[in-house]
């Protein structure tokens, strides 16, 4: 009997003083303490979409993201097509002359828009968003339309049936009437319903555009002697941004904001560089005809020009879920280095810790990321993460003093895992030199474990 416990107690015995087995057991608790990180992953994506969510449906009520198209001058005009049948009766072939209604576009040889934006925050819970009333004043002038690419007569042009096409993305948010001065004459617009079937992955990718298109305009009001100036004013509530194609062969585009926190994107961004005060800012855009890869016509339909259009992004940086993303990826890290000192201190103190103490002090560093979540919903990250990590780091310094049985020890620990998470912070502060940072930082730790494990003795097993 004697014999037979004899292996069992030999093994109890190497498995509590064993180095060895202490390594296996830290780096099974490791691999356990992934699965609750990983659901505190799943936690921040979910709080992202509900975000979103709320974001999506405020912007929705209010009005969406504004992005101006026009206006573009419509013009009818006949094209003659031959038919030519076969008679199999009398061998002969007969033709027939088709007359059929095609359409060419032309784009303003100047366009002017002027706009004053001042958003407002809207807030549904913890979630808040940037809208606006935006007043926008359009002007320029057309040219004579130039058919002279597809040979076309001008008896053949129906000029009396021309109309002015504006297209945007929001209509809901139009809260005003939309008319158009044209030679002291003025014009109306109406919806006009397109059902369109997007042709490629990048129409699916961006925004619908809804039709305005106005009643015919009068012969004396067209550009056919000399060029007519037309201007039009839209009041209209948006969100997220707003953005104009520059349609004209001179688009000049000049908004005002007193927001802060100004965003430009597109295809161009704005001429003076000074633009953005503590004020607010004041942004011009000059964009000629050569500057951008299509013409002033278009005989095949209105074309897709979306990803030419530019203007400003008023959307509220909200940046708390994506830097608890990141500081959550290096929730392995954070575990793995403070179990690499709880085990350095094991093994060169002898002093004896349960792999169940192990287990709490994970537990708790991963109660970092819970915190962080909830607090940085209510206040700034900053003082989300600095809240969350002294929470932390004072509990696991007061436990581990319960079991390292000192004050040396624990001050250690705390100090320890404070410049850890300080390193972290850093870290996701940084964008160009993360890194660089993070290597030099990760070498400096590296080198700071192969020095204080050079006394152990690890042929003692």
């Amino acid at each position: 009997m004697e014999n037979y416990n004899q292996p069992e107690k030999k093994f109890g015995k190497w498995a509590k003083n064993s180095t060895t087995a202490r390594m296996l057991t830290i780096g099974i608790l490791t691999v356990i303490l992934l699965i609750p990180l990983s659901f505190i992953k799943s936690l921040i994506y979910e709080r992202m979409d509900r975000q979103q969510e709320v974001v999506s449906e405020i912007n929705k009520k209010w009005g969406k993201e504004v992005l101006l198209y026009g206006p573009i001058l419509k013009v009818p005009y006949k094209k003659h097509n031959v038919s030519e049948t076969y008679n199999a009766k009398t061998g002969k072939k007969k033709q027939k002359s088709i007359v059929s209604i095609e359409y060419a576009y032309f784009f303003p040889k100047k366009l002017d828009i002027k706009s004053t934006i001042n958003p407002q925050e809207k807030q549904r819970g913890i979630y808040k968003t940037a809208v606006y009333k935006s007043a926008i004043d359009i002007s320029g002038s057309f040219t004579k339309p130039d058919f002279s690419e597809r040979d076309i007569k001008d008896e053949n042009i129906l000029w009396d049936k021309s109309k002015l096409i504006i297209q945007t993305s929001n209509l809901k948010g139009v809260n005003s009437l939309v008319e158009i001065e044209m030679n002291k004459n003025k014009y109306s617009f109406e919806s006009k319903y397109e059902h369109r079937i997007p042709n490629n992955e990048y129409q699916n990718a961006i925004l619908n555009l809804h039709k305005l298109e106005s009643k015919s305009i009068k012969k004396e009001d067209l550009p056919l002697k000399k060029d007519i100036d037309f201007s039009l004013n839209i009041t209209i509530n948006g969100s997220k941004q707003i953005r104009f194609i520059p349609v004209g062969k001179e688009t000049n585009v000049h908004i005002q904001s007193d927001w802060k926190t100004a965003n430009f994107l597109g295809e161009f961004l704005p001429q003076n560089p000074d633009n953005v005060s503590v004020d607010g800012f004041s942004a011009k855009w000059k964009v000629l005809d050569i500057n951008r890869p299509f013409s002033q016509k278009s005989f095949s339909g209105i074309p897709n020009l979306k990803q030419y259009a530019f203007g400003v992004n008023f959307m509220i940086p909200v940046d708390e879920y994506q830097k608890s993303e990141r500081s959550a990826k290096y929730g392995f890290l954070i575990i793995g280095l403070t179990f690499l000192i709880f085990f350095l201190i094991q093994t060169m103190s002898k002093i004896n810790i349960h792999p169940f103490q192990y287990l709490m002090i994970g537990i708790a560093l991963t109660m970092f990321y819970t915190l962080l979540i909830s607090i940085s919903e209510h206040s700034s990250f900053l003082k989300a993460y600095i809240i969350a990590g002294t929470a932390v780091v004072v509990l696991i310094t007061f436990y581990s003093k319960s079991i390292l049985k000192g004050i040396k020890f624990p001050l250690f620990i705390g100090g320890s895992l404070t410049i850890l998470y300080t390193f972290i912070f850093v870290i996701i502060q940084l964008e160009n030199y993360a890194l660089l940072v993070g290597s030099i930082g990760l070498f400096a730790i590296l080198a700071a474990v192969m020095f204080a494990s050079r006394k152990i003795d690890w042929q003692n097993d």
